[in-house]
């Protein structure tokens, strides 16, 4: 049935979520503390790994060897240029604030802060994007179980540290990869490797801006750079087409 893998992987985020916030309490200020950090740092590995996209063979062939940096930053400028205009990022704290209304206590400071860096984490990478097309297009759920398990025990993780925010975050999960199911379903096998290639080391710097805000290093505006995401393989599309 489509669909069934975003619901595991919701179920899987809103688990481990609770585990996380009803045993995080537990733990000394100082555990938690060091608990963000390394989430900051396994983050920014997988930024790594995910950038190592730009130099994927399939998106060198399609486009050349000239273009690949070009596309990464031609995406990130003018999808970060598209979610200023828009307000994502203020929309997306606007979201968290009226959950933590919801949901949460007022004390509960970490809630926003969480719910936007599980949100982030949890829909930015390639599992998210090709799961998600792979189960729109009967190639079975193998990949969004797998990204279900690894986000069962992030969430479990984060909020330890971040507490109930995390586990709200499972509404993003549902909202984000459900709505590239619906899209895959729709429109078929639209995207080339090449693409998603792209989508995929874009992402990779977006999780690298994840790794500096949970490392406290640099508070950036990731949510702005979602249409990047977007507009990654539209960029391929065009030099692929008139190069």
């Amino acid at each position: 049935m489509i669909g069934i893998g975003t619901a595991i992987n919701v179920a899987a985020v809103l688990a481990g979520g609770a585990i996380g916030a009803l045993a995080g309490h537990r733990l000394a200020h100082r555990t938690r503390d060091l608990t963000t950090d390394i989430l900051g740092l396994v983050t920014g590995l997988s930024a790594i790994l995910s950038g190592r996209a730009i130099l994927s063979s399939d998106l060198i062939s399609a486009v050349g060897t000239a273009w690949p940096l070009f596309i990464v930053l031609g995406s990130l400028l003018i999808g970060g240029m598209i979610g200023s205009l828009l307000g994502i990022e203020m929309r997306i704290d606007s979201a968290g604030e009226w959950l933590k209304k919801k949901f949460s206590q007022e004390s509960d400071a970490g809630f926003v802060p969480g719910f936007i860096s599980a949100s982030l984490v949890f829909c930015i990478g390639p599992l998210a994007i090709m799961g998600s097309f792979d189960e729109a297009l009967g190639m079975g759920i193998d990949k969004v179980v797998l990204k279900s398990v690894l986000d069962f025990f992030a969430a479990i993780a984060f909020a330890a540290s971040l507490g109930w925010g995390v586990a709200a975050s499972g509404i993003a999960v549902g909202l984000y990869q459900g709505s590239l199911t619906l899209i895959g379903v729709m429109l078929g096998n639209i995207l080339t490797v090449a693409q998603i290639d792209a989508m995929t080391a874009v992402g990779g710097i977006m999780l690298m801006g994840i790794s500096l805000r949970l490392l406290k290093i640099r508070e950036i505006a990731i949510g702005d750079l979602l249409p990047a995401l977007f507009v990654a393989p539209l960029m391929v599309a065009a030099i692929t087409t008139f190069s």
